[in-house]
């Protein structure tokens, strides 16, 4: 019995793995401005990624909205601050900005969105990062994205 409590911390510590056979993983945050994981590892055998990400909080997009994007390391923060002046209508991203890889809408708490990519888009030599773009969200809630053998 005291075998299993000390696997529930560590289970915390682990990345967010997606499996093998369905290519896909679930992302979540809350009420507060960090996501249930800091890095995602995509199977390099994976053609599409899905990305489902559920705010489990109870306050509105426009109060505390989340989102998921992907998008090179070196391009968040220009992408955070582009995205700024853009409205939650356009979920604070910059509209057809190349830079982003992927992205979910704003959603609010007990809201649900998923986003799919081709993964033939990610570059073994780059470094890649999920960050939510609502406005003083993107430094606290960020995370890598690796492509894993």
């Amino acid at each position: 019995m005291r075998f299993s409590y000390l696997l529930i911390p560590l289970a915390f510590a682990l990345p967010n793995l997606a499996s093998a056979n369905t290519c896909e993983v679930d992302v979540s945050a809350g009420d507060s401005m960090s996501y249930n994981t800091k890095s995602i590892e995509i199977p390099s055998n994976c053609e599409e990624f899905t990305v489902n990400f559920t705010h489990t909080g109870k306050l509105s997009k426009e109060g505390l909205g989340h989102n998921w994007v992907l998008a090179k390391s070196s391009d968040v923060n220009a992408l955070a601050n582009a995205g700024s002046t853009e409205g939650i209508k356009n979920n604070f991203l910059p509209q057809d900005d190349e830079r982003v890889i992927a992205y979910t809408p704003i959603i609010g708490g007990g809201e649900s969105a998923s986003t799919t990519f081709k993964t033939s888009v990610l570059d073994s030599d780059e470094y890649y990062s999920f960050f939510c773009s609502f406005p003083g969200h993107t430094f606290m809630m960020r995370g890598t994205v690796v492509v894993k053998d």
